[in-house]
């Protein structure tokens, strides 16, 4: 087989798939199927704003700062005598009413950067502002932990930062079945059987083979494994939907996987911020209602835990367009039926005591948040993923 038409042919497998970097050998599946814990982030790309996600109506300053765009009380959800949460959120409301929401308030890290991509990338990698890492902290998870690159799977075509490793990376992908045909490809099946030539470390080919046929495994077994379930739950028709009607498939099929991503875009509300929100938040509450919906009726929800964030926040003034622009400091939404704390884990952002830019500042820093979900979650030692120590977040 030709250099040329093995890496032309290779293309086939990278729009159902992102392949791990290394692979210590084939057969890297096997037949127990792993219970346990699970993690599924979802990232509301764009930057949510929190200050109109989760409301002080009762608060002055905001309203000053926001003269045509702040939330009347009477569209919120109440939730306490001076908070109310974004009207869409109706599922996320009886959430907190049932003690399986914490929202920790006023998430952050020292010198916020204000670029999506970078902003995002700090998150993925658990970076501080000034440090350009890149594998992402799931990715380190999987190196430290030896696991399966099946053991993290972002439900999109690509692979994000926060899922790559420094020895083993993730899988991604949308549909199953896609991925399975496209490894059972003809020519895809033909470059698998040469895996064992000797020619292959003389042309720096080995790497690829391996990687292929560990896509050939794992694609094998997720798809093999997550057709016995079909579920009965109803979810919205958007795409969003879809990737968390995939991801209880994984779950309640009994998949091995611990670690599950998936995003909803559109939040860079810089202008007619009003309605562009209500929308995404409405099309994340009533996909989270039905995803949670589908895992209870299964028992699966016991099991999993959800993390929800943005890469920043916005500022508290309005902009002169009926939006917001980048802020800082964020809530994060964790779901989920063991945690530790229920409702609101601290005091939201005092609007009076604002940084030198207008931004609220922060109180925890998020790594604060990831060090307690290693740790306590997914059980393995936070500071050897992180490369820092933090004391952790009493949640879980």
């Amino acid at each position: 087989m030709k250099r040329r038409d093995f890496l032309k042919q290779a293309s086939l497998a990278s729009t159902a798939m992102f392949l791990p970097k290394f692979v210590s050998g084939f057969n890297l599946i096997d037949d127990a199927i792993a219970t346990g814990k699970k993690l599924v982030i979802i990232q509301l790309s764009g930057g949510n704003d929190g200050l109109n996600t989760v409301v002080p109506f009762r608060n002055d300053i905001y309203y000053k700062k926001r003269p045509s765009l702040a939330q009347q009380k009477s569209n919120l959800i109440g939730i306490t005598d001076e908070i109310g949460f974004h009207e869409s959120l109706i599922a996320h409301s009886n959430l907190y009413h049932n003690g399986e929401l914490c929202v920790i308030n006023n998430v952050g890290y020292p010198n916020p950067n204000r670029s999506h991509f970078r902003a995002t990338d700090i998150w993925h990698t658990a970076s501080d502002a000034n440090e350009y890492l890149q594998s992402g902290w799931i990715g380190r998870y999987l190196d430290m932990t030896k696991s399966k690159s099946l053991d993290a799977i972002e439900v999109d075509d690509s692979l994000s930062l926060v899922m790559k490793g420094e020895t083993m990376d993730g899988i991604a992908t949308k549909n199953p079945q896609l991925f399975y045909r496209t490894t059972h490809d003809p020519y895809f099946k033909n470059v698998v059987s040469h895996h064992d030539d000797a020619h292959l470390s003389e042309h720096n080919l080995g790497y690829l083979y391996k990687t292929m046929v560990t896509a050939t495994s794992s694609a094998k077994y997720i798809y093999e494994t997550s057709k016995t379930y079909t579920t009965n739950t109803e979810y919205p028709k958007n795409e969003f939907s879809k990737q968390l009607k995939q991801v209880a498939q994984f779950i309640n099929s009994g998949l091995q996987t611990k670690v599950y991503y998936t995003s909803l875009g559109g939040f860079d509300t810089h202008a007619n911020q009003i309605n562009k929100q209500k929308r995404l938040l409405k099309i994340y509450d009533e996909a989270m209602a039905a995803f949670i919906k589908d895992l209870k009726q299964q028992d699966t929800f016991k099991d999993t835990l959800i993390l929800t964030f943005s890469e920043f926040g916005r500022r508290v003034q309005q902009n002169a367009a009926n939006g917001t622009d980048h802020g800082t400091a964020n809530q994060v939404f964790v779901i989920g039926k063991q945690l530790k704390k229920q409702g609101f884990y601290n005091p939201m952002a005092n609007l009076s005591n604002l940084d030198n830019n207008g931004d609220l500042k922060y109180d925890i820093d998020f790594r604060e948040i990831y060090t307690s979900v290693l740790n306590n979650w997914l059980e393995v030692d936070a500071s050897k993923v992180i490369n820092k120590s933090f004391a952790g977040v009493n949640i879980v």
